[in-house]
């Protein structure tokens, strides 16, 4: 199997959640990871804990909803490492509500935040990429870009929008690579999204019921059944999937959540990767 040893991997949203799990693991594989969120003191947690592990990780704070922000973050791995080798859109907000409540300044957050963050971080890469003649560009959607569901209509309209862009990428970009991961329920800090009382407690009680049959060494599936992948070879799938190697698959590709300490919890995940 190729090494990802020495590859340069930039992250967005790597402060919690996948990112974070994603930096972590990586940077154990051998990969030189350059980290990108708002929070820069929770950066430089996750850096320091790199580093004392053997790793080669530095970070930057970057606001994905500001362009020029998105485009100094990648100039800035550039400057520390010499070259981007995959850039993975991380970021995202997921703050559901019934339609019916007009959350409209939510709207705008996510719709910042998980398609326009994409998009300024692709338009950010893409020039990169074409001078290297080499590239890979991962972005992280969702089941819920895949099924639409009740106070989610706008959450899920902008992972579906991340699935098109990447479709869209793969079709018209000569050179680079393009991976679509869509996670289930994963725990993390995006809950904390949800500003609406009522939809709060019901995410919550969905996460409650999936961590009690959730295991530490893998995925468990909602009918109570077991992925046929365990944590090693869903990591392979991954890895190969970082360095491009093509395929069409779907593995319980999130599995790099439980490697790295924290627990898949519900639904499957889909990877989608695509070679030009």
């Amino acid at each position: 199997m190729p090494s990802i040893d020495g590859k340069v991997v930039v992250i967005t949203g790597a402060s919690s959640g996948i990112g974070e799990a994603t930096a972590r693991l990586l940077a154990s594989k051998g990969a030189k990871v350059f980290l990108g969120a708002r929070r820069k003191e929770r950066l430089e947690t996750v850096v320091a804990d790199i580093g004392r592990a053997g790793g080669n990780a530095a970070s930057m704070k970057v606001d994905v909803t500001q362009r020029t922000e998105v485009d100094a973050f990648v100039q800035g791995a550039i400057k520390k490492y010499g070259r981007i080798d995959v850039l993975v859109n991380n970021a995202g907000l997921m703050a559901l509500g019934p339609i019916s409540k007009t959350l409209v300044d939510e709207w705008d957050r996510m719709i910042d935040i998980n398609i326009k963050g994409v998009l300024y971080g692709v338009a950010a890469a893409l020039p990169v990429f074409a001078q290297q003649k080499s590239g890979h560009i991962i972005n992280i959607s969702s089941v819920a870009g895949h099924k639409v569901t009740v106070g989610g209509a706008v959450y899920c309209a902008t992972k579906y929008a991340v699935r098109v862009i990447s479709e869209g990428i793969r079709q018209e970009v000569d050179g680079i690579r393009t991976t679509i991961i869509s996670p289930g329920a994963v725990q993390s800090e995006l809950p904390l999204g949800i500003s609406d009382p009522d939809t709060e407690v019901s995410a919550i009680g969905v996460l409650s019921d999936s961590d009690r049959g959730s295991s530490p060494l893998g995925h468990r599936l909602s009918g109570g059944g077991r992925c046929a992948l365990d944590r090693d070879t869903g990591t392979r799938a991954v890895t190969n999937g970082v360095l491009g190697v093509g395929a069409a698959c779907e593995t319980p590709a999130s599995v790099i959540i439980s490697q790295a300490g924290g627990r898949i919890l519900h639904e499957s995940t889909r990877l989608e990767l695509r070679r030009q």
